[in-house]
């Protein structure tokens, strides 16, 4: 595995962890439950070509093998979120790009009981500082539907800069979908931005 992978990070009540094949029944569980609050977010397949065959979601075995190929080469990092010990979302930074670049873009989602709990800017903020000051990266993007407010929150409560709309940009909820850009480098979060978030969070208590 890479120096940086696997890894445990953990803040309070929040840690994120590599998903495993032993987490199917609980990953299942969550989705299940937050179906309605997740589906307008999700990313969907477009329709097949004409001429081509439909293309099938993976199994969740076959989704961490996926995940864990990936990781091992590099390309992404896969975690399930949990809070207070349970299984409670996941956040994935994916498209890393290595060389003159070295970035990558930040997904995720989290059960709506843990929700206004702080536990997803937490996650976010472990993410990035471990993006930024373990695994070498400069830039991390999120991509964020305009219409999804609490998840706009998140990036804003972390300061990340709004750097427009890519129109049509993925395919979620049976549609080409706009998104709106965030972003941060790593010059931007000196401090990291997980002390960013600390004296955020505890100024609002």
């Amino acid at each position: 595995m890479n120096a940086y992978w696997p890894a445990e990070l953990v803040e309070g009540p929040v840690t994120l962890r590599p998903i495993r094949l032993r987490d199917q029944r609980l990953w299942r569980d969550v989705n299940r439950r937050n179906r309605d609050w997740l589906r307008p977010w999700e990313a969907t397949v477009p329709p097949p070509l004409p001429g081509t065959p439909p293309t099938r979601r993976p199994t969740f075995r076959q989704m961490v093998r996926h995940l864990r190929a990936e990781a091992h080469a590099g390309r992404m990092l896969p975690f399930v979120i949990e809070y207070e010990g349970r299984l409670c979302g996941q956040i994935t930074v994916a498209g890393i790009t290595w060389g003159s670049m070295r970035s990558g873009h930040i997904g995720y989602w989290v059960d709506q009981d843990v929700a206004g709990r702080g536990v997803m800017p937490t996650a976010v903020a472990l993410t990035v500082d471990h993006c930024f000051r373990r695994v070498g990266l400069h830039r991390i993007e999120v991509c964020i539907r305009p219409e999804n407010t609490p998840s706009r929150r998140v990036v804003e409560k972390l300061g990340f800069r709004d750097e427009g709309l890519r129109p049509r940009y993925l395919h979620i909820d049976g549609a080409w979908r706009d998104h709106l850009v965030f972003a941060l480098t790593a010059e931007e979060v000196p401090e990291g931005l997980l002390a960013r978030w600390r004296s955020l969070w505890h100024s609002q208590k």
